[in-house]
């Protein structure tokens, strides 16, 4: 996948509105593969709505998204599964834990399917962020900035020409802001691969080369 195109795209709930200030609603805009982009937003204009209808998780807007220009409506259930395994990768803003598992756990669901990374490599990255000692704690025993540090290096176990990353260091220090920056850029410099954020204030540093206002 090269490209994501957004044609006149707007959220369903927005139909009424007579008047829609926006850098990506009702506009015809293309993310493109190895570029990095920050979506700047207010909270409440669907910020977490275009990650969930770009990764195909809902359907309610009006208009066209296209991987490649191929409208994703028209994707099966089958081709679905292979995108979401090979070429896009995504870390919700509410991040979709398995409270039940611990957070090693986690990540080795996802990685189990895509076989990405070593365990070893896994092991590193949690080294890296600072929570080598939550690898065997249940993850509803975590804070959520420690979640959040979980949720992001399961994005990472898989191969990827996208990642969306929705608000994804709300609840970071700075430091470890940086150090999740410095691993997402090495990560998707080795895959070639582009980088849609978005933030409704706090953003990861990045060498942004579209900043986009919702």
């Amino acid at each position: 996948m090269n490209s994501i195109h957004l044609r006149q795209t707007l959220p369903g709930v927005f139909a009424d509105r007579t008047h829609i200030t926006s850098d990506v609603w009702h506009k015809e805009i293309v993310f493109s593969k190895e570029k990095t982009y920050l979506v700047e937003a207010a909270s409440g204009t669907g910020k977490s709505s275009l990650c969930s209808y770009i990764y195909g998780y809902r359907k309610d807007y009006q208009g066209i998204i296209c991987f490649d220009e191929m409208n994703i409506t028209s994707l099966s259930v089958t081709e679905w599964v292979d995108i979401r395994r090979h070429s896009l990768s995504i870390l919700f803003q509410d991040l979709r834990l398995f409270s039940e598992l611990t957070a090693l756990e986690n990540i080795l669901i996802k990685n189990d399917l895509t076989g990405y990374k070593k365990k070893d490599e896994i092991i590193t990255l949690f080294e890296q962020l600072g929570i080598e000692d939550k690898l065997n704690i249940r993850t509803d025993k975590l804070s959520f900035g420690q979640q959040q540090r979980v949720a992001f290096i399961r994005s990472l176990c898989q191969p990827f020409d996208f990642i969306l990353l929705d608000e994804p260091i709300s609840h970071l220090d700075d430091a470890n802001g940086q150090i999740m920056a410095g691993l997402l850029t090495a990560e998707a410099g080795k895959q070639g691969a582009g980088i849609i954020v978005t933030s409704i204030g706090k953003h990861i540093n990045l060498n942004y080369d579209s900043v986009l206002k919702l």
